[in-house]
């Protein structure tokens, strides 16, 4: 007998394959360097099945979030931005994605807590 999948099911595993990997990513930025797809298992829980967490890397890697170095046979991976950059490169992708940039950071403008609007325009004034 077939076994189906809903839809929301599919989308959790997505969700679920996103947040694997910014677990990676975060065993990464903890890192004092390159590691093994071991230590980030690790890292992150050793709940994980070894071959998970290499597919993760993999995908990382080819996504260009992550670098590698050849260490024998294995590799050991390493994050190549921080999450600070990381993070504003994906703010910027989705503020260019939307078809009208002025409403889009209206929206997110006052979506901010008055301390982070705080912050924000104290960061704005200083900017050369």
């Amino acid at each position: 007998m077939a076994t189906r999948v809903s839809r929301s099911s599919r989308t959790s595993a997505r969700r679920a394959a996103g947040e694997l990997e910014a677990e990676v990513l975060a065993a990464l930025w903890a890192a004092d360097g390159p590691v093994t797809a071991a230590r980030v298992r690790e890292a992150v829980g050793g709940a994980l099945a070894y071959n998970t967490v290499q597919t993760i890397l993999v995908r990382l890697y080819e996504k260009g979030l992550i670098g590698r170095v050849a260490d024998g046979r294995r590799h050991e991976y390493f994050a190549v931005k921080g999450a600070e950059e990381l993070a504003a490169e994906q703010m910027q992708a989705l503020l260019s994605r939307g078809r009208d940039r002025q409403a889009v950071l209206q929206r997110f403008a006052t979506s901010l807590s008055v301390e982070d609007a705080r912050l924000l325009q104290a960061m704005l004034r200083r900017r050369p």
